[in-house]
């Protein structure tokens, strides 16, 4: 089982680091991000003043408006020579969030994501299907890249092309399976259709994130599937997938890569922190990143913290099931959908009116958006509405 010193240590340990590494990182987004000098400057923080992991809440929060309004190079705190590879949110705006990666910071970010495949207890002998999609998106390469790391052989198949795909897990022999939960779902069916029995494949681990899922749908799916599913966490913002993971052993709380990422809960209304075990928004810390550090980001995704040993034997801090989000935003298939953005859409077309309703439902295990609109009669021909007055004038 692939592990490392940094997810035993004891916790004076990773804390001692976590602080020696803020430290550093407050120095340098002062000196080389304009945008973080402000903050701090309004604040009436400087980095000299962070001297414990107490004083984190001193800082300013990074909200993901913020990489937007900074789109797409403005919190970088490297010159651009230094950037080797650039990605961007799946997000439906205007603005993508940019996020860019240093040599450095790829590797990290491999390592991570490799430490995620060996909570699963993947090693190098294990052959792993990648069906997350290459490109912008950082699951295809971030998967691809921790699993190269861990010596294990890749099957990049990305996504789309169901069938075939199905054809490659049987014919490729994966032992491992990285997709979101709902397309693990979509591929059985898929199998059922070409009369593969996925119980008789090689396989037998999941690595399933990128939406949200419930323990139910693990249920169905280890069931379906016959393997064992895992949930893994990453946003693109802050690294990609492999910020932090569950383990085979408790499935209880995904580790997170503490020397990597310094996690909180806050209120998601006050902003004050909350105690280990309280339900509220995850903030994480940067604490290793070169390309675009990130101050106490905001993901809005509502969990708790677990320090507790696990059974495994890790030691970092785990991050419970995602309950929601504190804000109104909608996953769908892995993509980040705004009322908000959907409102503005209708608004731009004459004869619709502001009001609508949004119905998420999941149709062949794929999550579905309908959106129901009122119309004015405006919006008709000429032709239906002479067939609505028709139809009135019976009534």
């Amino acid at each position: 089982m692939f592990n490392t010193k940094m997810e035993t240590l004891p916790r004076e340990e990773i804390e001692a680091l976590q602080l020696r590494r803020l430290k550093e990182l407050c120095v340098r987004v002062y000196a080389m991000v304009p945008f973080y000098r402000k903050r701090f400057d309004e604040a009436g923080v400087r980095p000299a003043d962070i001297r414990s992991l107490s004083d984190l809440k001193l800082l300013p929060f990074t909200e993901k408006q913020d990489m937007r309004n900074n789109y797409p190079y403005g919190l970088f705190a490297t010159p651009r020579e230094n950037i080797v590879r650039i990605h961007a949110s799946s997000g439906t705006t205007g603005r993508a969030t940019v996020v860019g990666y240093t040599a450095r910071d790829i590797d990290n970010w491999a390592e991570s994501v490799a430490r995620a495949l060996g909570c699963a207890e993947i090693n190098s002998k294990d052959f792993i299907h990648v069906a997350y999609g290459y490109g912008l998106f950082t699951g295809g390469l971030g998967l691809h890249y921790g699993a190269e790391k861990l010596g294990a052989t890749v099957i990049p198949a990305s996504g789309g092309a169901t069938r075939r795909q199905v054809q490659l897990l049987k014919d490729f022999g994966a032992t491992a399976l990285c997709c979101t939960p709902s397309y693990a779902l979509h591929l059985w069916e898929a199998g059922q259709e070409a009369g593969i029995d996925f119980t008789a494949l090689p396989l037998r681990k999941g690595i399933f994130g990128a939406e949200p899922w419930t323990e139910s749908m693990r249920q169905e799916i280890e069931r379906k599937l016959n393997i064992d599913a895992l949930n893994i966490y990453g946003l693109s913002e802050v690294m990609g997938p492999g910020v932090a993971m569950e383990c085979l052993r408790a499935k209880n709380g995904m580790h997170i890569c503490e020397d990597q990422f310094l996690p909180e809960i806050i209120d998601p209304v006050t902003g004050e922190q909350l105690p280990p075990g309280e339900m509220g928004e995850l903030v994480i810390t940067t604490l290793t990143k070169e390309g675009i550090p990130l101050l106490r980001y905001r993901t809005r995704d509502l969990t708790s913290l677990d320090y507790t040993p696990c059974l495994c034997g890790r030691t970092n801090a785990r991050i419970g099931r995602l309950s929601g989000r504190s804000d109104d935003m909608l996953i769908i298939r892995g993509v980040n959908v705004f009322p908000q953005q959907i409102e503005s859409m209708l608004l731009e077309n004459e004869g619709i009116s502001p009001n609508y309703l949004i119905v998420v439902d999941r149709k062949d295990n794929l999550d579905t958006l309908e959106i129901q609109v009122e119309v004015s009669d405006a919006f008709f021909a000429d032709e239906i509405r002479k067939l609505q007055e028709i139809g009135r004038a019976h009534v």
